[in-house]
C-alpha cells in the first residue's frame, strides 16, 4: 500500500512522526503504527484512488476532491474533515485568491490535500527536517492553523498599513490614483473576509467537538488560534468601514475642487456679462450709433465698462461672496 502511494502522481510528500519534534519520509520500510502525515494534490486524476487506497470511505473523498468547497468542518465516524484556506502567495497569483486546503484528520493519521502550493505546509515541512517540529499529529493539525493565521495576520497587517498611508496622504496625493487603490484595498479585504469569516466558524466547529481527539491544553491552543481568526475578520471589517470614510472624503474633496473651480467661472461669467451686453450694444453695425465720429468716444465706452466691471467686484466683496 505504501508504494502505491509514494508512487501516485498526486503524492506530495508523506512522513512518519517520530514523536521527537522529527520525521522521517514515508517510504516501503515506515511503519503506519506510528503517526502519519500525507500531503497530496487533488487536481491530478488519481488523488481519488490514492485517498481511497488510504481507507477513506467515498463521501469523504468525494468532499476532499471536489472542485470549489468553503471553509467548514465535518465530524465523520473516526476522525474530522476541515476545509480551511490559505493566502496564496505562488508567484503571478493575487493573494487575496486564497488558496482551498482540505484536512482529514484523525487520532494519529493526516491527510491534507490541495491544489496549489501552501507555503506554511513547507514551513512546517522545514520545521521537521530540522528537529524542531511537532511530535503528534493533534499538535501537528493545531500548527497548520496557526502558521495559516500568520500568513493571514500579515496579509491583513500590510492592508492596514496601506489603509495608514491612504488615509495619512489624502490633502497631498492625487485623488484618483488614491480612489482607484482604496477601492482596489477594498475589494482585496471583501475577498479575503468572504473566506475568513467561515473559517472562524469551522475552527469553531471543530474546537466544540473536538475533545475526542484533543486534549484540554491542545483544545485551549486551537481556540487561541480561533481567536485570532476572529480578530483579523473584525479587523477586515474595520479596514473596509476606513475605505469607505476615505472614499466619503475623496468624492467630497473632488466635489469641493469641483464647486471651487465652478465659482470661479461664475465670478468671470458675472463680471464679463455686462461688459459683453455693452460691447454688443456698442458693435452693431446699424446707423445712428453714438460716438461714431467723437475721438474720446473710445475711451468713454472703455472707462464704462472698467467702472461696472469694478463696481460688480465691489459688490462681490461687499456680499462676502469671495
Amino acid at each position: 500500500m505504501i508504494q502505491s502511494i509514494t508512487q501516485a502522481q498526486s503524492y506530495v510528500h508523506g512522513v512518519v512522526l517520530n514523536g521527537d519534534g522529527s520525521a522521517t519520509p514515508l517510504d516501503q520500510t515506515s511503519s503506519l503504527d506510528k503517526p502519519l502525515w500525507v500531503h497530496l494534490d487533488y487536481s491530478l486524476p488519481d488523488c481519488a484512488e490514492t485517498l481511497s487506497s488510504l481507507g477513506l470511505s467515498d463521501n469523504i473523498i468525494e468532499s476532499l476532491v471536489r472542485t470549489t468547497t468553503r471553509p467548514r468542518t465535518i465530524a465523520d465516524r473516526g476522525g474530522f474533515m476541515i476545509f480551511l484556506r490559505a493566502v496564496n502567495l505562488n508567484p503571478g497569483d493575487e493573494p487575496d485568491d486564497m488558496v482551498s486546503l482540505r484536512v482529514w484528520l484523525e487520532q494519529d493519521r493526516l491527510i491534507t490535500v490541495r491544489q496549489r502550493k501552501v507555503y506554511s505546509i513547507q514551513d512546517i515541512r522545514r520545521e521537521m527536517e530540522a528537529g524542531n517540529g511537532p511530535e503528534h499529529i493533534q499538535q501537528l493539525f493545531i500548527l497548520i492553523v496557526e502558521r495559516l493565521a500568520d500568513r493571514i495576520s500579515e496579509y491583513v497587517d500590510n492592508i492596514e498599513e496601506k489603509v495608514g498611508e491612504f488615509e495619512e496622504s489624502i490633502e497631498s496625493s492625487n485623488s484618483n490614483q488614491v480612489r482607484v487603490a482604496v477601492s482596489s484595498l477594498r475589494r482585496q479585504s471583501a475577498m479575503v473576509r468572504r473566506y475568513l469569516a467561515p473559517q472562524r466558524d469551522a475552527l469553531d466547529s471543530f474546537h466544540r467537538q473536538c475533545r475526542s481527539i484533543l486534549n484540554e491544553v491542545q483544545a485551549f491552543e486551537l481556540q487561541e488560534q480561533t481567536d485570532r481568526i476572529i480578530r483579523y475578520v473584525e479587523d477586515l471589517d474595520l479596514v473596509r468601514e476606513r475605505c469607505l470614510v476615505l472614499q466619503e472624503e475623496l468624492m467630497n474633496r473632488i466635489a469641493q475642487e469641483q464647486n471651487a473651480r465652478m465659482y470661479v467661472l461664475s465670478i468671470v461669467a458675472a463680471v464679463f456679462l455686462p461688459i459683453s451686453f455693452v460691447t454688443g450694444l456698442f458693435g452693431m453695425n446699424v446707423a445712428g450709433l453714438p460716438g461714431l465720429e467723437a475721438p474720446a468716444a473710445f475711451a468713454l465706452v472703455a472707462g464704462s465698462m472698467a467702472a461696472i466691471a469694478g463696481g460688480i467686484l465691489f459688490y462681490f466683496k461687499l456680499k462676502k461672496w469671495f
